[in-house]
């Protein structure tokens, strides 16, 4: 029979249906102005909950909701003013070692949550969104330049055998070589000159030795700060990514700072932990029982039956920089673990080393630069802050060597967090520079609430005058085109909250509009289609069957062209137009879906399996104008 749907592709568009709905209808819930409080070592005491509660008490700040974990504390606030009071009566409370962040918490009811199904993230220009403001520590990246060039210089004289009288770093910026005889120092300065192009050279006497300085020139000292500065911005911009975030800001603020602008941001405690924590890994062996102790430091290592006492090699075998690929995964026992793959280098390096140490044990230290801020009285008698920062060393792996290693090998004894972090901070690279975030906020709307009301009235105003349009165009089947424009607009909220985490801007609006009159040209391409052939004196139910089967080959075409326009716009645009396209390609999939399927569902309902003698679609011309004489005109002839 005509225009009949069999039972389970009804089911099927009711299912759809039915997930849409449940999908967008966390959207219409506000959030709620929250605090998170975290710990740098990711685990709370039971006590900072009360210091929080007497510290609130004491700022006359009421607060509800909270969530307590052993990782974070989430507290709810009924404003931004109580929500910034609060922050900082926490902060001078819980005092260093904690962060305290600004933060929107869902109001939607724990079933959607528990089923998935969470608010659409918004861009900066409709929701806002998180800020910091992070100042690179300059002063750190020449120390570490300086102690590069120390290192290879001392490599470059061990090669040529000069013999020095000392070698140390005067200065962030200065390096100086001591030699008993000018001959030394020659040889060393033709050879150094060399390998140091940037750095400056000079020959003085200091106490009866023949002092070699060697400086970077202020070229050499801009550059490098530039470099930093933009070595830093791309790992943030790959933490940033691996984060998950949609359509961020990461920009250079003058010489030394970088902003971060994060939209929509569900967790800022793990946003400022990720983007500031600075991690390396370090592969070394076990200390041979018996050696002397200035060759081995000592660690606690952590495992499921108690902490053991480890003494590891100082000597490094290799680093972080060597692991090319690494993820998080489960092993076969549902365990989380760290897969890492080395480069060609590390790899022959790690087995050259493993095959002449089987039986013995390999330590993996995870090495985090972390900051901590205390008061200082300077030289005016002023006190202030002073940031001070630090290496945390921490033993991940302390496991047997069975037998040589190859390019490919695992971390085990982690948590799901840690698993995830430290594949995270390895994968998008360590910082050329420590960081500190020195402002962190949470921003509005950029448009503007007023701009962002007047943009969705806009969208309302438009969606009624087109169902109004097509209800007295096209009369009963106008109605099933509206009901299908409802279902597309559901769906679109739908798939971006879940499917595919997009980030809704104003462009993206405006995308979303486009694809609504799109979705109704395909309805009046079928309509149209069916007034023809009704016109043409087809009985309806074929009429019916011939709109849409003959209409959809013009309609698959044109969406198919716009569709691959949107495609080479989100992949060669960025920001606005980016959005723009995401939003475009979402709503031309569901509007094929809602305007041919959709509609036709309904129209079944009304229609299909049964005798119609007339439609419900409006006017159209009945009859055609025909080439060939009628009997009243050869009876004239």
């Amino acid at each position: 029979m005509l225009n009949r749907y069999p039972a389970w592709k009804n089911i099927l568009i009711l299912v759809v249906v039915l997930w849409g709905f449940v999908y967008s209808l966390p959207n219409i819930y506000p959030n709620d102005e929250a605090i998170q409080i975290a710990n740098e070592a990711l685990s709370l005491n039971p006590s900072d909950m009360e210091v929080i509660t007497t510290a609130l008490e004491a700022a006359q700040v009421d607060f509800f909701g909270a969530e307590v974990t052993d990782e974070s504390i989430l507290l709810r606030f009924d404003s931004v003013e109580e929500q910034l009071v609060a922050k900082t009566a926490i902060e001078d409370a819980l005092g260093d070692g904690y962060i305290v962040v600004l933060n929107l918490a869902p109001t939607s009811p724990a079933w959607m949550q528990a089923i998935g199904a969470g608010q659409m993230n918004l861009g900066l220009d409709l929701q806002g969104g998180v800020h910091f403001l992070m100042e690179v520590d300059m002063e750190a990246a020449l120390e570490r330049r300086m102690e590069d060039n120390l290192s290879n210089v001392r490599n470059i004289l061990r090669e040529l055998q000069i013999r020095t009288r000392g070698l140390n770093i005067v200065d962030t910026d200065h390096l100086e070589i001591r030699f008993s005889d000018t001959a030394d120092r020659t040889r060393a300065r033709s050879e150094l000159i060399d390998n140091f192009p940037e750095i400056q050279f000079q020959n003085r006497e200091s106490n009866g030795l023949f002092v070699l300085d060697m400086r970077l020139t202020p070229d050499t000292i801009l550059q490098l700060q530039r470099d930093t500065l933009q070595a830093n911005r791309t790992t943030i911009l790959n933490r940033v990514d691996a984060l998950g975030v949609a359509e961020p800001t990461v920009q250079q603020q003058g010489a030394d700072r970088i902003v971060v602008e994060l939209p929509g941001v569900q967790d800022p405690a793990q946003a400022i932990r990720t983007l500031q924590r600075i991690a390396t890994l370090e592969f070394h062996l076990a200390a041979d029982p018996g050696a002397p102790s200035s060759s081995y430091e000592t660690y606690e290592y952590v495992t499921p039956d108690g902490t053991q006492i480890v003494d590891v090699d100082n000597d490094v075998i290799l680093q972080g920089d060597r692991v090319s690929q690494v993820r998080s995964t489960l092993d076969q026992y549902g365990m989380p673990q760290v897969q890492l793959n080395l480069d060609a280098q590390g790899g022959t390096q790690l087995n050259r080393v493993t095959r002449d140490n089987v039986n013995r044990f390999m330590s993996i230290l995870l090495i985090e630069t972390r900051s901590r801020t205390s008061l200082e009285t300077n030289e005016q008698g002023e006190t202030v802050e002073v940031t001070e920062f630090y290496d945390d060393e921490r033993l991940i792996s302390n496991a047997r060597i069975l037998q040589p290693l190859g390019r490919q090998f695992v971390i085990t004894g982690l948590t799901n967090r840690e698993a995830n972090e430290l594949a995270l901070l390895i994968s998008s690279g360590s910082l050329a520079a420590p960081m500190t975030i020195v402002e962190q906020s949470v921003i509005g709307p950029t448009m503007g609430r007023d701009n962002l009301e007047a943009g969705m009235n806009g969208v309302l105003v438009a969606a009624v005058l087109v169902a109004l349009f097509m209800l007295a165009y096209y009369r009963l089947f106008g109605l099933a085109a509206n009901a299908a424009l409802v279902m597309n607009i559901l769906l679109i909220v739908a798939v971006m909250s879940s499917i595919i985490p997009a980030t809704l801007t104003l462009p993206g609006i405006v995308g979303i509009v486009l694809t609504v009159g799109m979705a109704v040209d395909a309805n009046v391409l079928i309509f149209t289609r069916i007034r023809e052939e009704l016109g043409n004196g087809m009985p309806p139910q074929q009429a019916i069957d011939s709109g849409y089967n003959r209409a959809f080959t013009t309609i698959l075409d044109a969406n198919l062209t716009t569709f691959l326009v949107a495609v080479v716009l989100s992949t060669i645009g960025t920001g606005p137009v980016k959005g723009f396209a995401v939003t475009l390609m979402i709503g031309i999939m569901t509007s094929m879906f809602t305007a041919i399927v959709g509609t036709r569902a309904l129209v079944n309902l009304v229609y299909g399996g049964r005798t119609v003698d007339k439609l419900s679609i409006g006017r159209y011309p009945r009859g055609k104008a025909s080439s060939e004489p009628t009997l009243a005109g050869i009876e004239k002839g």
